[in-house]
C-alpha cells in the first residue's frame, strides 16, 4: 500500500490508516510506504515504525518507492542478497550532554512582535480578476529546475561516486527530456494556465483575518493557529491590528494550468508508461507552482515592490524576494476548510477549478494562496 501526503493534515490521516489496518489484522499481509511534502524520514520509520504491526517505510520520491516495492518483493520471494535498507535511528542525546530548558508554552492571543507601521500598499483595484491564455513562455523561466530534477524526477549522482555527476545528469539527462516534454505540451495544446486573483480590504484581531466589504463591514474571517513557543507567530500578525483604525490590504489567488495535462498523465498510467507518467505528472505539478510564482511576481510588481525582488532567480526561489505566498494546508493556515471561504470570494470555477467535498483543487495542477505584503512575512510552521 503506498500512500502520499502533501498537507499537514495528510499525516493524521496515514497514522489513522495504519491504525485501522492493526485493527482489521491486516498489518502481517500489508507492506507501507509512505511519502510526499507532510513527512519526514524520521516520523515514518520511527513513530510510525514503532506504531504499524507490519511493514513500514518512507521514500523520498516515486524512484525510491520503486526501490522499496523491487525490495519488499524480492525478500517475499527470498531472491538472495535482496534485503530492505535499514530504517532510520533515533538519535539518542549523550548523557553528558546538557539538556536545554524548554521554553513552557504560553497560551491565549499574546501577539507576536511583528512591526505594524510599515506602510500599506495601495493596490491598482480592490475585487477580482481572471486571466486567461497565459503562455507558456512567459512563466516558464519561473520553472524551479532543482525541485523538478531532484524532487520529482529523482536524478541524483551514485553515492559511490562511480558514474556522473548531478550536474552532468542534467546536463544529459534532465533538461533534454524537459526540453522534449516542454515542446509535446505545446505542440499538442495541453496547457491551459488561467489565473483568478483579487486584492481585499482588512483588518487582524487576535488571531482572525478579518476581510470586509466596501462599506468596511466584515465579509468573511480566516482563523489562524499561532506559535505556542518562540516569537509566536501567527498569519493575522501581518496585518494592521482592528484597534489601530487602519485598513490593510490581502491578495488572494488560484492559479491552475488546466486540465488536458492531467488528462495526458492519466492516459500514459493507462497505458503503463510509468515513466512517462511520473516525469510529466511531476512536470505538472512543478508548472503549476512556477504559474503561482509568476503570478505572485505580478502581485508585487501591483502592489509597488517589485524592485525589492532579488535578480537571481535561484534568490527568487529562495524565497528571498518581499512579502509571502502561503497555500492553505500547510504549517501556517493548516484548515482546508478556509479553502471554500477563498473559492467564494474568487470564484475560480471562471478559470474551470473546482472544489472537491474534501476541500481539494481540481483539476489537481492547481493551487491556491493568500498573498501577505509585510516584509516580515516568511514561512513558519505553526505547531
Amino acid at each position: 500500500i503506498g500512500m502520499s501526503g502533501l498537507l499537514v493534515k495528510s499525516t493524521v490521516i496515514m497514522k489513522e490508516n495504519l491504525e485501522e489496518l492493526n485493527q482489521r489484522g491486516l498489518a502481517a499481509s500489508y507492506p507501507v510506504i509512505l511519502g510526499g511534502a507532510a513527512l519526514t524520514r524520521a516520523y515514518v520509520e520511527q513513530d510510525l515504525h514503532e506504531l504499524y504491526e507490519g511493514e513500514v517505510r518512507y521514500a523520498r520520491d516515486a524512484f525510491e518507492g520503486l526501490r522499496l516495492m523491487d525490495a519488499l518483493i524480492g525478500v517475499k520471494r527470498g531472491v538472495p542478497g535482496v534485503k530492505l535498507p535499514d530504517l532510520k535511528q533515533r538519535r539518542v542525546r549523550a548523557a553528558s550532554t546538557p539538556v536545554a530548558v524548554e521554553e513552557r508554552p504560553q497560551e491565549g492571543h499574546v501577539r507576536s512582535d511583528v512591526a505594524i507601521d510599515n506602510p500599506v500598499p495601495e493596490p491598482p483595484f480592490r475585487g477580482t480578476r481572471v486571466i486567461k491564455g497565459i503562455q507558456l513562455k512567459e512563466y516558464a523561466s519561473w520553472l524551479d529546475e532543482g525541485a523538478l530534477f531532484k524532487g520529482q524526477w529523482g536524478l541524483k549522482e551514485a553515492r559511490a561516486g562511480d558514474g556522473p555527476s548531478y550536474q552532468e545528469l542534467v546536463e544529459t539527462e534532465g533538461r533534454p527530456r524537459l526540453r522534449g516534454l516542454l515542446d509535446k505540451l505545446q505542440t499538442e495544446n495541453l496547457l491551459e494556465a488561467a489565473v483568478v486573483y483579487g486584492y481585499f480590504p482588512c483588518v487582524s484581531k487576535d488571531d482572525d483575518l478579518i476581510l470586509l466589504d466596501e462599506h468596511g463591514n466584515e465579509r468573511t474571517r480566516f482563523t489562524f493557529p499561532r506559535q505556542r513557543r518562540g516569537r509566536r507567530l501567527c498569519l493575522a500578525d501581518f496585518f494592521r491590528p482592528q484597534e489601530s483604525g487602519e485598513i490593510d490590504v490581502v491578495g488572494l489567488q488560484v492559479v491552475t494550468v488546466g486540465s488536458r495535462i492531467g488528462e495526458e498523465t492519466a492516459r500514459m498510467f493507462e497505458a503503463n508508461a510509468y515513466r512517462d507518467y511520473l516525469e510529466l505528472h511531476g512536470l505538472s505539478v512543478q508548472l503549476a507552482e512556477a504559474l503561482a510564482e509568476y503570478w505572485h511576481a505580478r502581485v508585487r510588481s501591483e502592489l509597488g515592490f517589485a524592485g525589492e525582488d532579488p535578480a537571481d532567480i535561484e534568490d527568487m526561489f529562495s524565497l528571498k524576494y518581499r512579502g509571502a505566498r502561503f497555500s492553505l494546508g500547510y504549517g501556517a493556515c493548516p484548515n482546508l476548510e478556509d479553502r471554500a471561504k477563498i473559492a467564494d470570494l474568487l470564484q475560480p470555477e471562471r478559470i474551470g477549478v473546482h472544489l472537491s467535498e474534501e476541500f481539494q483543487l481540481h483539476p489537481e495542477q492547481s493551487t491556491d494562496a493568500i498573498v501577505i505584503h509585510h516584509p516580515e512575512a516568511k514561512y513558519f510552521n505553526a505547531r
